[in-house]
């Protein structure tokens, strides 16, 4: 069978380990493959880095970039952290805060970050006593420098849309937000709360998706988190603000919604333009096109998209149709891809099974959407090649028409 052939190694270290880079790794690493109907076709990340590599010696924007990165991400962030399993369900929702400052110059400037983990209310206090301030427990993240952000986070940076898409180093942070944060001082190591998911300790995938308001100065850090054997095990959102006391944004909380209620904001027609950038600091642009995407709910209750994008260089359009089904707040599409709705008018896409991808040596991609109005949205799509190796990340600044 395909699927005996696949073997998931993609590692994310804890942060006391050393980083090293991993990749999904194959018996069968043969660059061409076909699909089911005979045609043949290249895995992605060949001609993108070709093509990439010609132009990184005249774009040796690197430094610039990192800087660029650096200053997006300093500051004081006040949010929240929200856990959703597959199907778009919130599990859990947490009171966060970001610290981030950089140190050095040039090729030496590095970001940190520590995130702080509001704590849960002890069970045993006494309701007689006054009131104390919440405790938040801090937690360091990795920090972010030439290094590491080319090596091994893969990122793929847009300046001047602020966005970014990288891999997360570890799936520790996670482990310890909902540790801290739902179990607390009440953790006695017995069964966790209800619902509390903790993630894999060796998860094939972690990805972090961010989108910046085109308004104000917050944010939506969307990650997926794909099991060892690469399916989809949950989806992560941390919304959070710069410089705020408290939280001003709606939070993701589950509403009592029909089910048709997440899709009907992201239905119709939307016309914008996309940025493909190679992933690395150096970021290249690939590609830019006019895109046209259009959602529609048939009268069966059948989803049909239609997605066509006519790129600036040689003036081709391409097409893609897929036709799916909508199960409470998860759209199934025949291809195999899947795309959770969440409250806050907000989407996220992958493989049903990322394995089976990497076992068939095709690319993949994972998607995060947000809707900031009813009729603006963007989009951040990251593709991986078939060793689940991230190779570009694309931008889609769209309105609907």
């Amino acid at each position: 069978m395909a699927a005996a052939s696949f073997i998931c190694s993609l590692r994310f270290s804890s942060l006391t380990e050393p980083l090293r880079p991993t990749r999904f790794k194959l018996f069968n690493q043969n660059p061409i493959l076909r699909s089911a109907n005979g045609a043949r076709s290249v895995v992605i990340r060949s001609l993108a880095v070709q093509e990439d590599d010609k132009r990184t010696s005249d774009e040796s924007m690197s430094i610039d970039n990192l800087r660029g990165f650096v200053d997006l991400n300093v500051g004081k962030w006040t949010g929240s952290f929200h856990q959703f399993d597959g199907n778009g369900n919130l599990l859990h929702k947490i009171d966060t805060r970001l610290s981030a400052s950089s140190y050095g110059e040039d090729e030496l400037i590095s970001l940190n970050q520590s995130l702080y983990i509001k704590q849960p209310t002890s069970a045993t206090s006494v309701a007689e006593e006054e009131e104390e301030e919440p405790e938040w427990v801090e937690y360091k993240i990795k920090e972010t420098n030439m290094f590491t952000v080319d090596k091994y986070q893969q990122i793929g940076f847009f300046p001047k849309e602020r966005a970014f898409s990288l891999r997360y180093q570890t799936a520790g942070m996670l482990d310890m937000t909902l540790r801290q944060g739902v179990l607390g001082e009440d953790d006695t190591g017995e069964e966790s709360p209800r619902f509390l998911k903790l993630p894999s300790r060796r998860p094939s995938l972690v990805c972090e998706n961010c989108l910046y308001s085109t308004k104000m100065d917050r944010r939506a850090r969307a990650f997926h988190i794909m099991d060892p054997k690469g399916v989809l095990e949950m989806f992560i959102v941390f919304l959070e603000e710069r410089g705020a006391e408290s939280l001003t944004h709606p939070v993701l909380e589950t509403s009592s919604q029909d089910d048709d209620e997440r899709i009907t904001p992201f239905l119709g027609t939307w016309k914008g333009r996309s940025i493909t950038k190679r992933s690395g600091v150096y970021g290249a642009t690939l590609s830019e096109a006019d895109t046209v995407a259009v959602l529609e709910m048939d009268d069966k209750g059948h989803i049909v998209q239609d997605i066509s994008s006519t790129s600036d260089v040689k003036n081709v359009t391409t097409n893609v149709n897929w036709v799916g089904k909508m199960s409470k707040n998860l759209v199934t599409f025949e291809e195999g891809y899947q795309m959770t709705l969440l409250p806050g008018r907000m989407y996220m896409g992958c493989p049903c099974d990322v394995s089976k991808s990497v076992a068939e040596l095709k690319s993949f991609h994972l998607e995060f959407c947000w809707l900031e109005s009813p009729v603006s949205r963007q989009r951040l799509v990251r593709t991986y090649d078939h060793e689940g190796m991230a190779v570009s990340s694309t931008y889609f600044s769209e309105v609907k028409v």
